[in-house]
């Protein structure tokens, strides 16, 4: 797990070809004029989802962790609040991986929680469970999807 300010996302660029394909499609675009959904940018290789929505509280974030794609989340208006924990540390499994979804929900519990403010961005690699909508309040998130087989 990577948490930076969206400015400096291109440091990463050498980690994978994505991340440089997200930072390119990322720089100087307006985040906040995005409409919610999903944003097209290279087919299922690479593509984003505009999220608003509510923060869930600590109490209503469930940890969930993918095996074909890095999320890029990337906080637009509102504070939100993520939890974290290794995949490999994860010792109960609340629903197994669903292939359809890319999405397994671990049912442990975060080791530890983070702010994503305006303006930061934090990278989750396959082996990151993350809960995020952990804030409260409004939220608006662009998270975009970065397929792990490139």
């Amino acid at each position: 797990m990577i948490l930076d300010r969206l400015g400096d996302l291109s440091a990463y660029a050498p980690l994978h070809p994505g991340i440089a394909a997200a930072a390119e499609w990322l720089r100087g675009r307006d985040l906040s004029a995005l409409p919610p959904g999903r944003q097209e940018i290279d087919g299922e290789r690479l593509y984003a989802n505009v999220d608003p929505g509510q923060g869930r509280g600590r109490q209503g974030a469930r940890l969930e962790a993918h095996r074909k794609y890095i999320d890029i989340q990337i906080a637009v208006v509102g504070t939100d609040v993520i939890g974290w924990k290794c995949l490999d540390e994860c010792r109960f499994r609340f629903v197994g991986y669903d292939a359809g979804k890319d999405v397994e929900l671990p049912d442990d519990a975060p080791e530890a929680w983070f702010e994503l403010a305006p303006g930061t961005c934090a990278i989750f690699f396959p082996r990151d469970a993350h809960a995020p909508l952990a804030g409260h309040g409004a939220l608006r998130k662009v998270i975009v999807k970065v397929r792990e087989e490139w």
